[in-house]
């Protein structure tokens, strides 16, 4: 089966690429190899001038880049170009820190002569998801690579012109035959691809399910592997909390990308005191977001990337109304071609709705009302998922004790949860295990080796 490209906004087929048979996968895994062998031996400084000729190339073609990413999966076209600028500036982080970061150490207390050294594993495979197709990847290879690794990439099959796109930018910029190569594998070859010798760790980013699967088939394979799964956010809102930029916030978070991102803020919790004031609000947030052509920079939202995807996220909608939940916007896909969806709110969520213990990916959100501190928390942490979580109070006080009590990788306060290259990402529960950026990212894939000089 080909890898098919479809604009959402439209349900046209873009483009089809032919998948990669064992023949072609056994070629790209070789050259790889022999990539390795070089390039583990160049030096930071040497890694650094490439990356850094990629980012430029990055920012210089950014309109054309973020124009295949708008058609193939319906990015508005000013977050399409925000994500190539910041799949740019991961890049020029770890090009700057990455000696940093790998430098030898002599833990305190260590012997005389003994000293801790980080040395690249060799190829990593990167199984990577539609929604974010330039930023994850390039958030997964630019550590990978400065650290001396070769990075084999695995694209979505929606979104291989992507994939393909960040191939020629790397051809382009001079890099070794095989340092980063694309394998258009269809899932029934990821566990040959896992077993294999030549692959020395695997970085996924998708859903608990997928996560399951690959962090088995790595387990068996003795291979270390990072695993970035979903999430379900809760936002805690607070009645002492700036209520009309907490509104403001939570809406700019949950439609990010059409609400198809994994640290969006699912679950909105709300102090019952404030409630009704706070739904007001973000309705009217959630109103005034434009719905339309995602090429369009005046659009807020664009479609879903695929038709399954609305299908579900609207069977989720009307089974949490059926069991009680009430809706006060949108809940409806809007007619016409493309794949697109109301921007929804939800209110009176409770346990045993789809939108209180699922994931929805959609421009959903989900308001909970609790009665009290005790119960936001208690609420915030019934669940499967543990990424990320964000607090709206103005008692400082309150923010850090219950921060550190948030089952979640990341915590903002009075702000939305994101990404940063120079920090840690990542989850617990059943939204991953391990961390991709800052200095924790780099050595994932790295051997840690204690060396003793006598």
């Amino acid at each position: 089966m080909p890898f098919v490209s479809v604009n959402p906004a439209t349900g046209r087929r873009l483009a089809a690429y032919r998948s990669h048979g064992a023949a072609r996968r056994e070629a790209v895994i070789g050259q790889a190899g022999r990539a390795f062998s070089a390039w583990r031996q160049e030096p930071f400084s040497h890694r650094a001038r490439l990356l850094r000729k990629i980012a430029r190339a990055l920012l210089r073609d950014r309109a054309a880049l973020a124009a295949l990413l708008t058609a193939e999966m319906g990015k508005p076209v000013a977050q399409a170009r925000a994500e190539i600028e910041k799949s740019a500036a991961v890049c020029e982080h770890y090009a700057r820190h990455a000696a940093r970061y790998l430098a030898p150490e002599r833990p305190p207390g260590a012997p005389r002569g003994a000293r801790v050294v980080c040395e690249p594993l060799g190829l990593v495979l990167a199984i990577m998801p539609w929604n974010f197709p330039f930023w994850q990847a390039f958030r997964a290879a630019a550590p990978a690579l400065m650290a001396g690794n070769v990075f084999l990439l695995k694209p979505a099959p929606n979104t291989a012109g992507c994939a393909l796109a960040i191939g020629k930018i790397f051809a382009a910029a001079g890099a070794p035959a095989g340092l980063l190569s694309i394998v258009l594998a269809e899932v029934g070859a990821v566990p040959a691809l896992i077993a294999d010798d030549r692959v020395r760790g695997v970085t996924l980013t998708g859903s608990t399910r997928a996560g399951r699967t690959v962090a088995a088939l790595a387990g068996a394979a003795m291979k270390p592997a990072v695993l970035e799964l979903g999430g379900s956010d809760p936002y805690l809102v607070f009645a002492d909390a700036d209520l009309g930029r907490a509104a403001a916030i939570c809406a700019h978070s949950r439609l990010i990308n059409s609400g198809q991102s994994c640290i969006g803020a699912k679950r909105i919790i709300v102090e019952k005191s404030v409630v009704r004031e706070f739904e007001r609000r973000l309705v009217a947030q959630f109103a005034a977001r434009r719905t339309g052509d995602p090429a369009d920079p005046a659009s807020h939202l664009g479609p879903l990337a695929r038709a399954d995807l609305r299908a579900v996220l609207h069977a989720q909608v009307r089974r949490s109304v059926r069991q009680g939940a009430r809706l006060l916007l949108g809940g409806r896909p809007l007619p016409g071609p493309g794949f697109f969806y109301a921007p929804t709110v939800l209110a009176g969520v409770r346990p045993g709705m789809p939108a209180y213990a699922e994931e929805l990916f959609g421009p959903v959100a989900a308001i909970i009302s609790v009665r009290d501190e005790a119960e936001a928390l208690a609420v915030a942490n019934d669940s499967a998922y543990g990424l990320g979580a964000a607090v709206f109070t103005r008692d400082r006080r309150r923010a850090r004790r219950l921060a550190g009590r948030l089952e979640a990788g990341l915590v903002f306060v009075n702000d939305f949860v994101r990404s940063d290259p120079a920090l840690p990402f990542g989850g617990v529960k059943q939204s991953g295990c391990g961390r991709e950026l800052g200095a924790h990212g780099i050595r994932e894939f790295v051997n840690v080796k204690t060396l003793v000089v006598a």
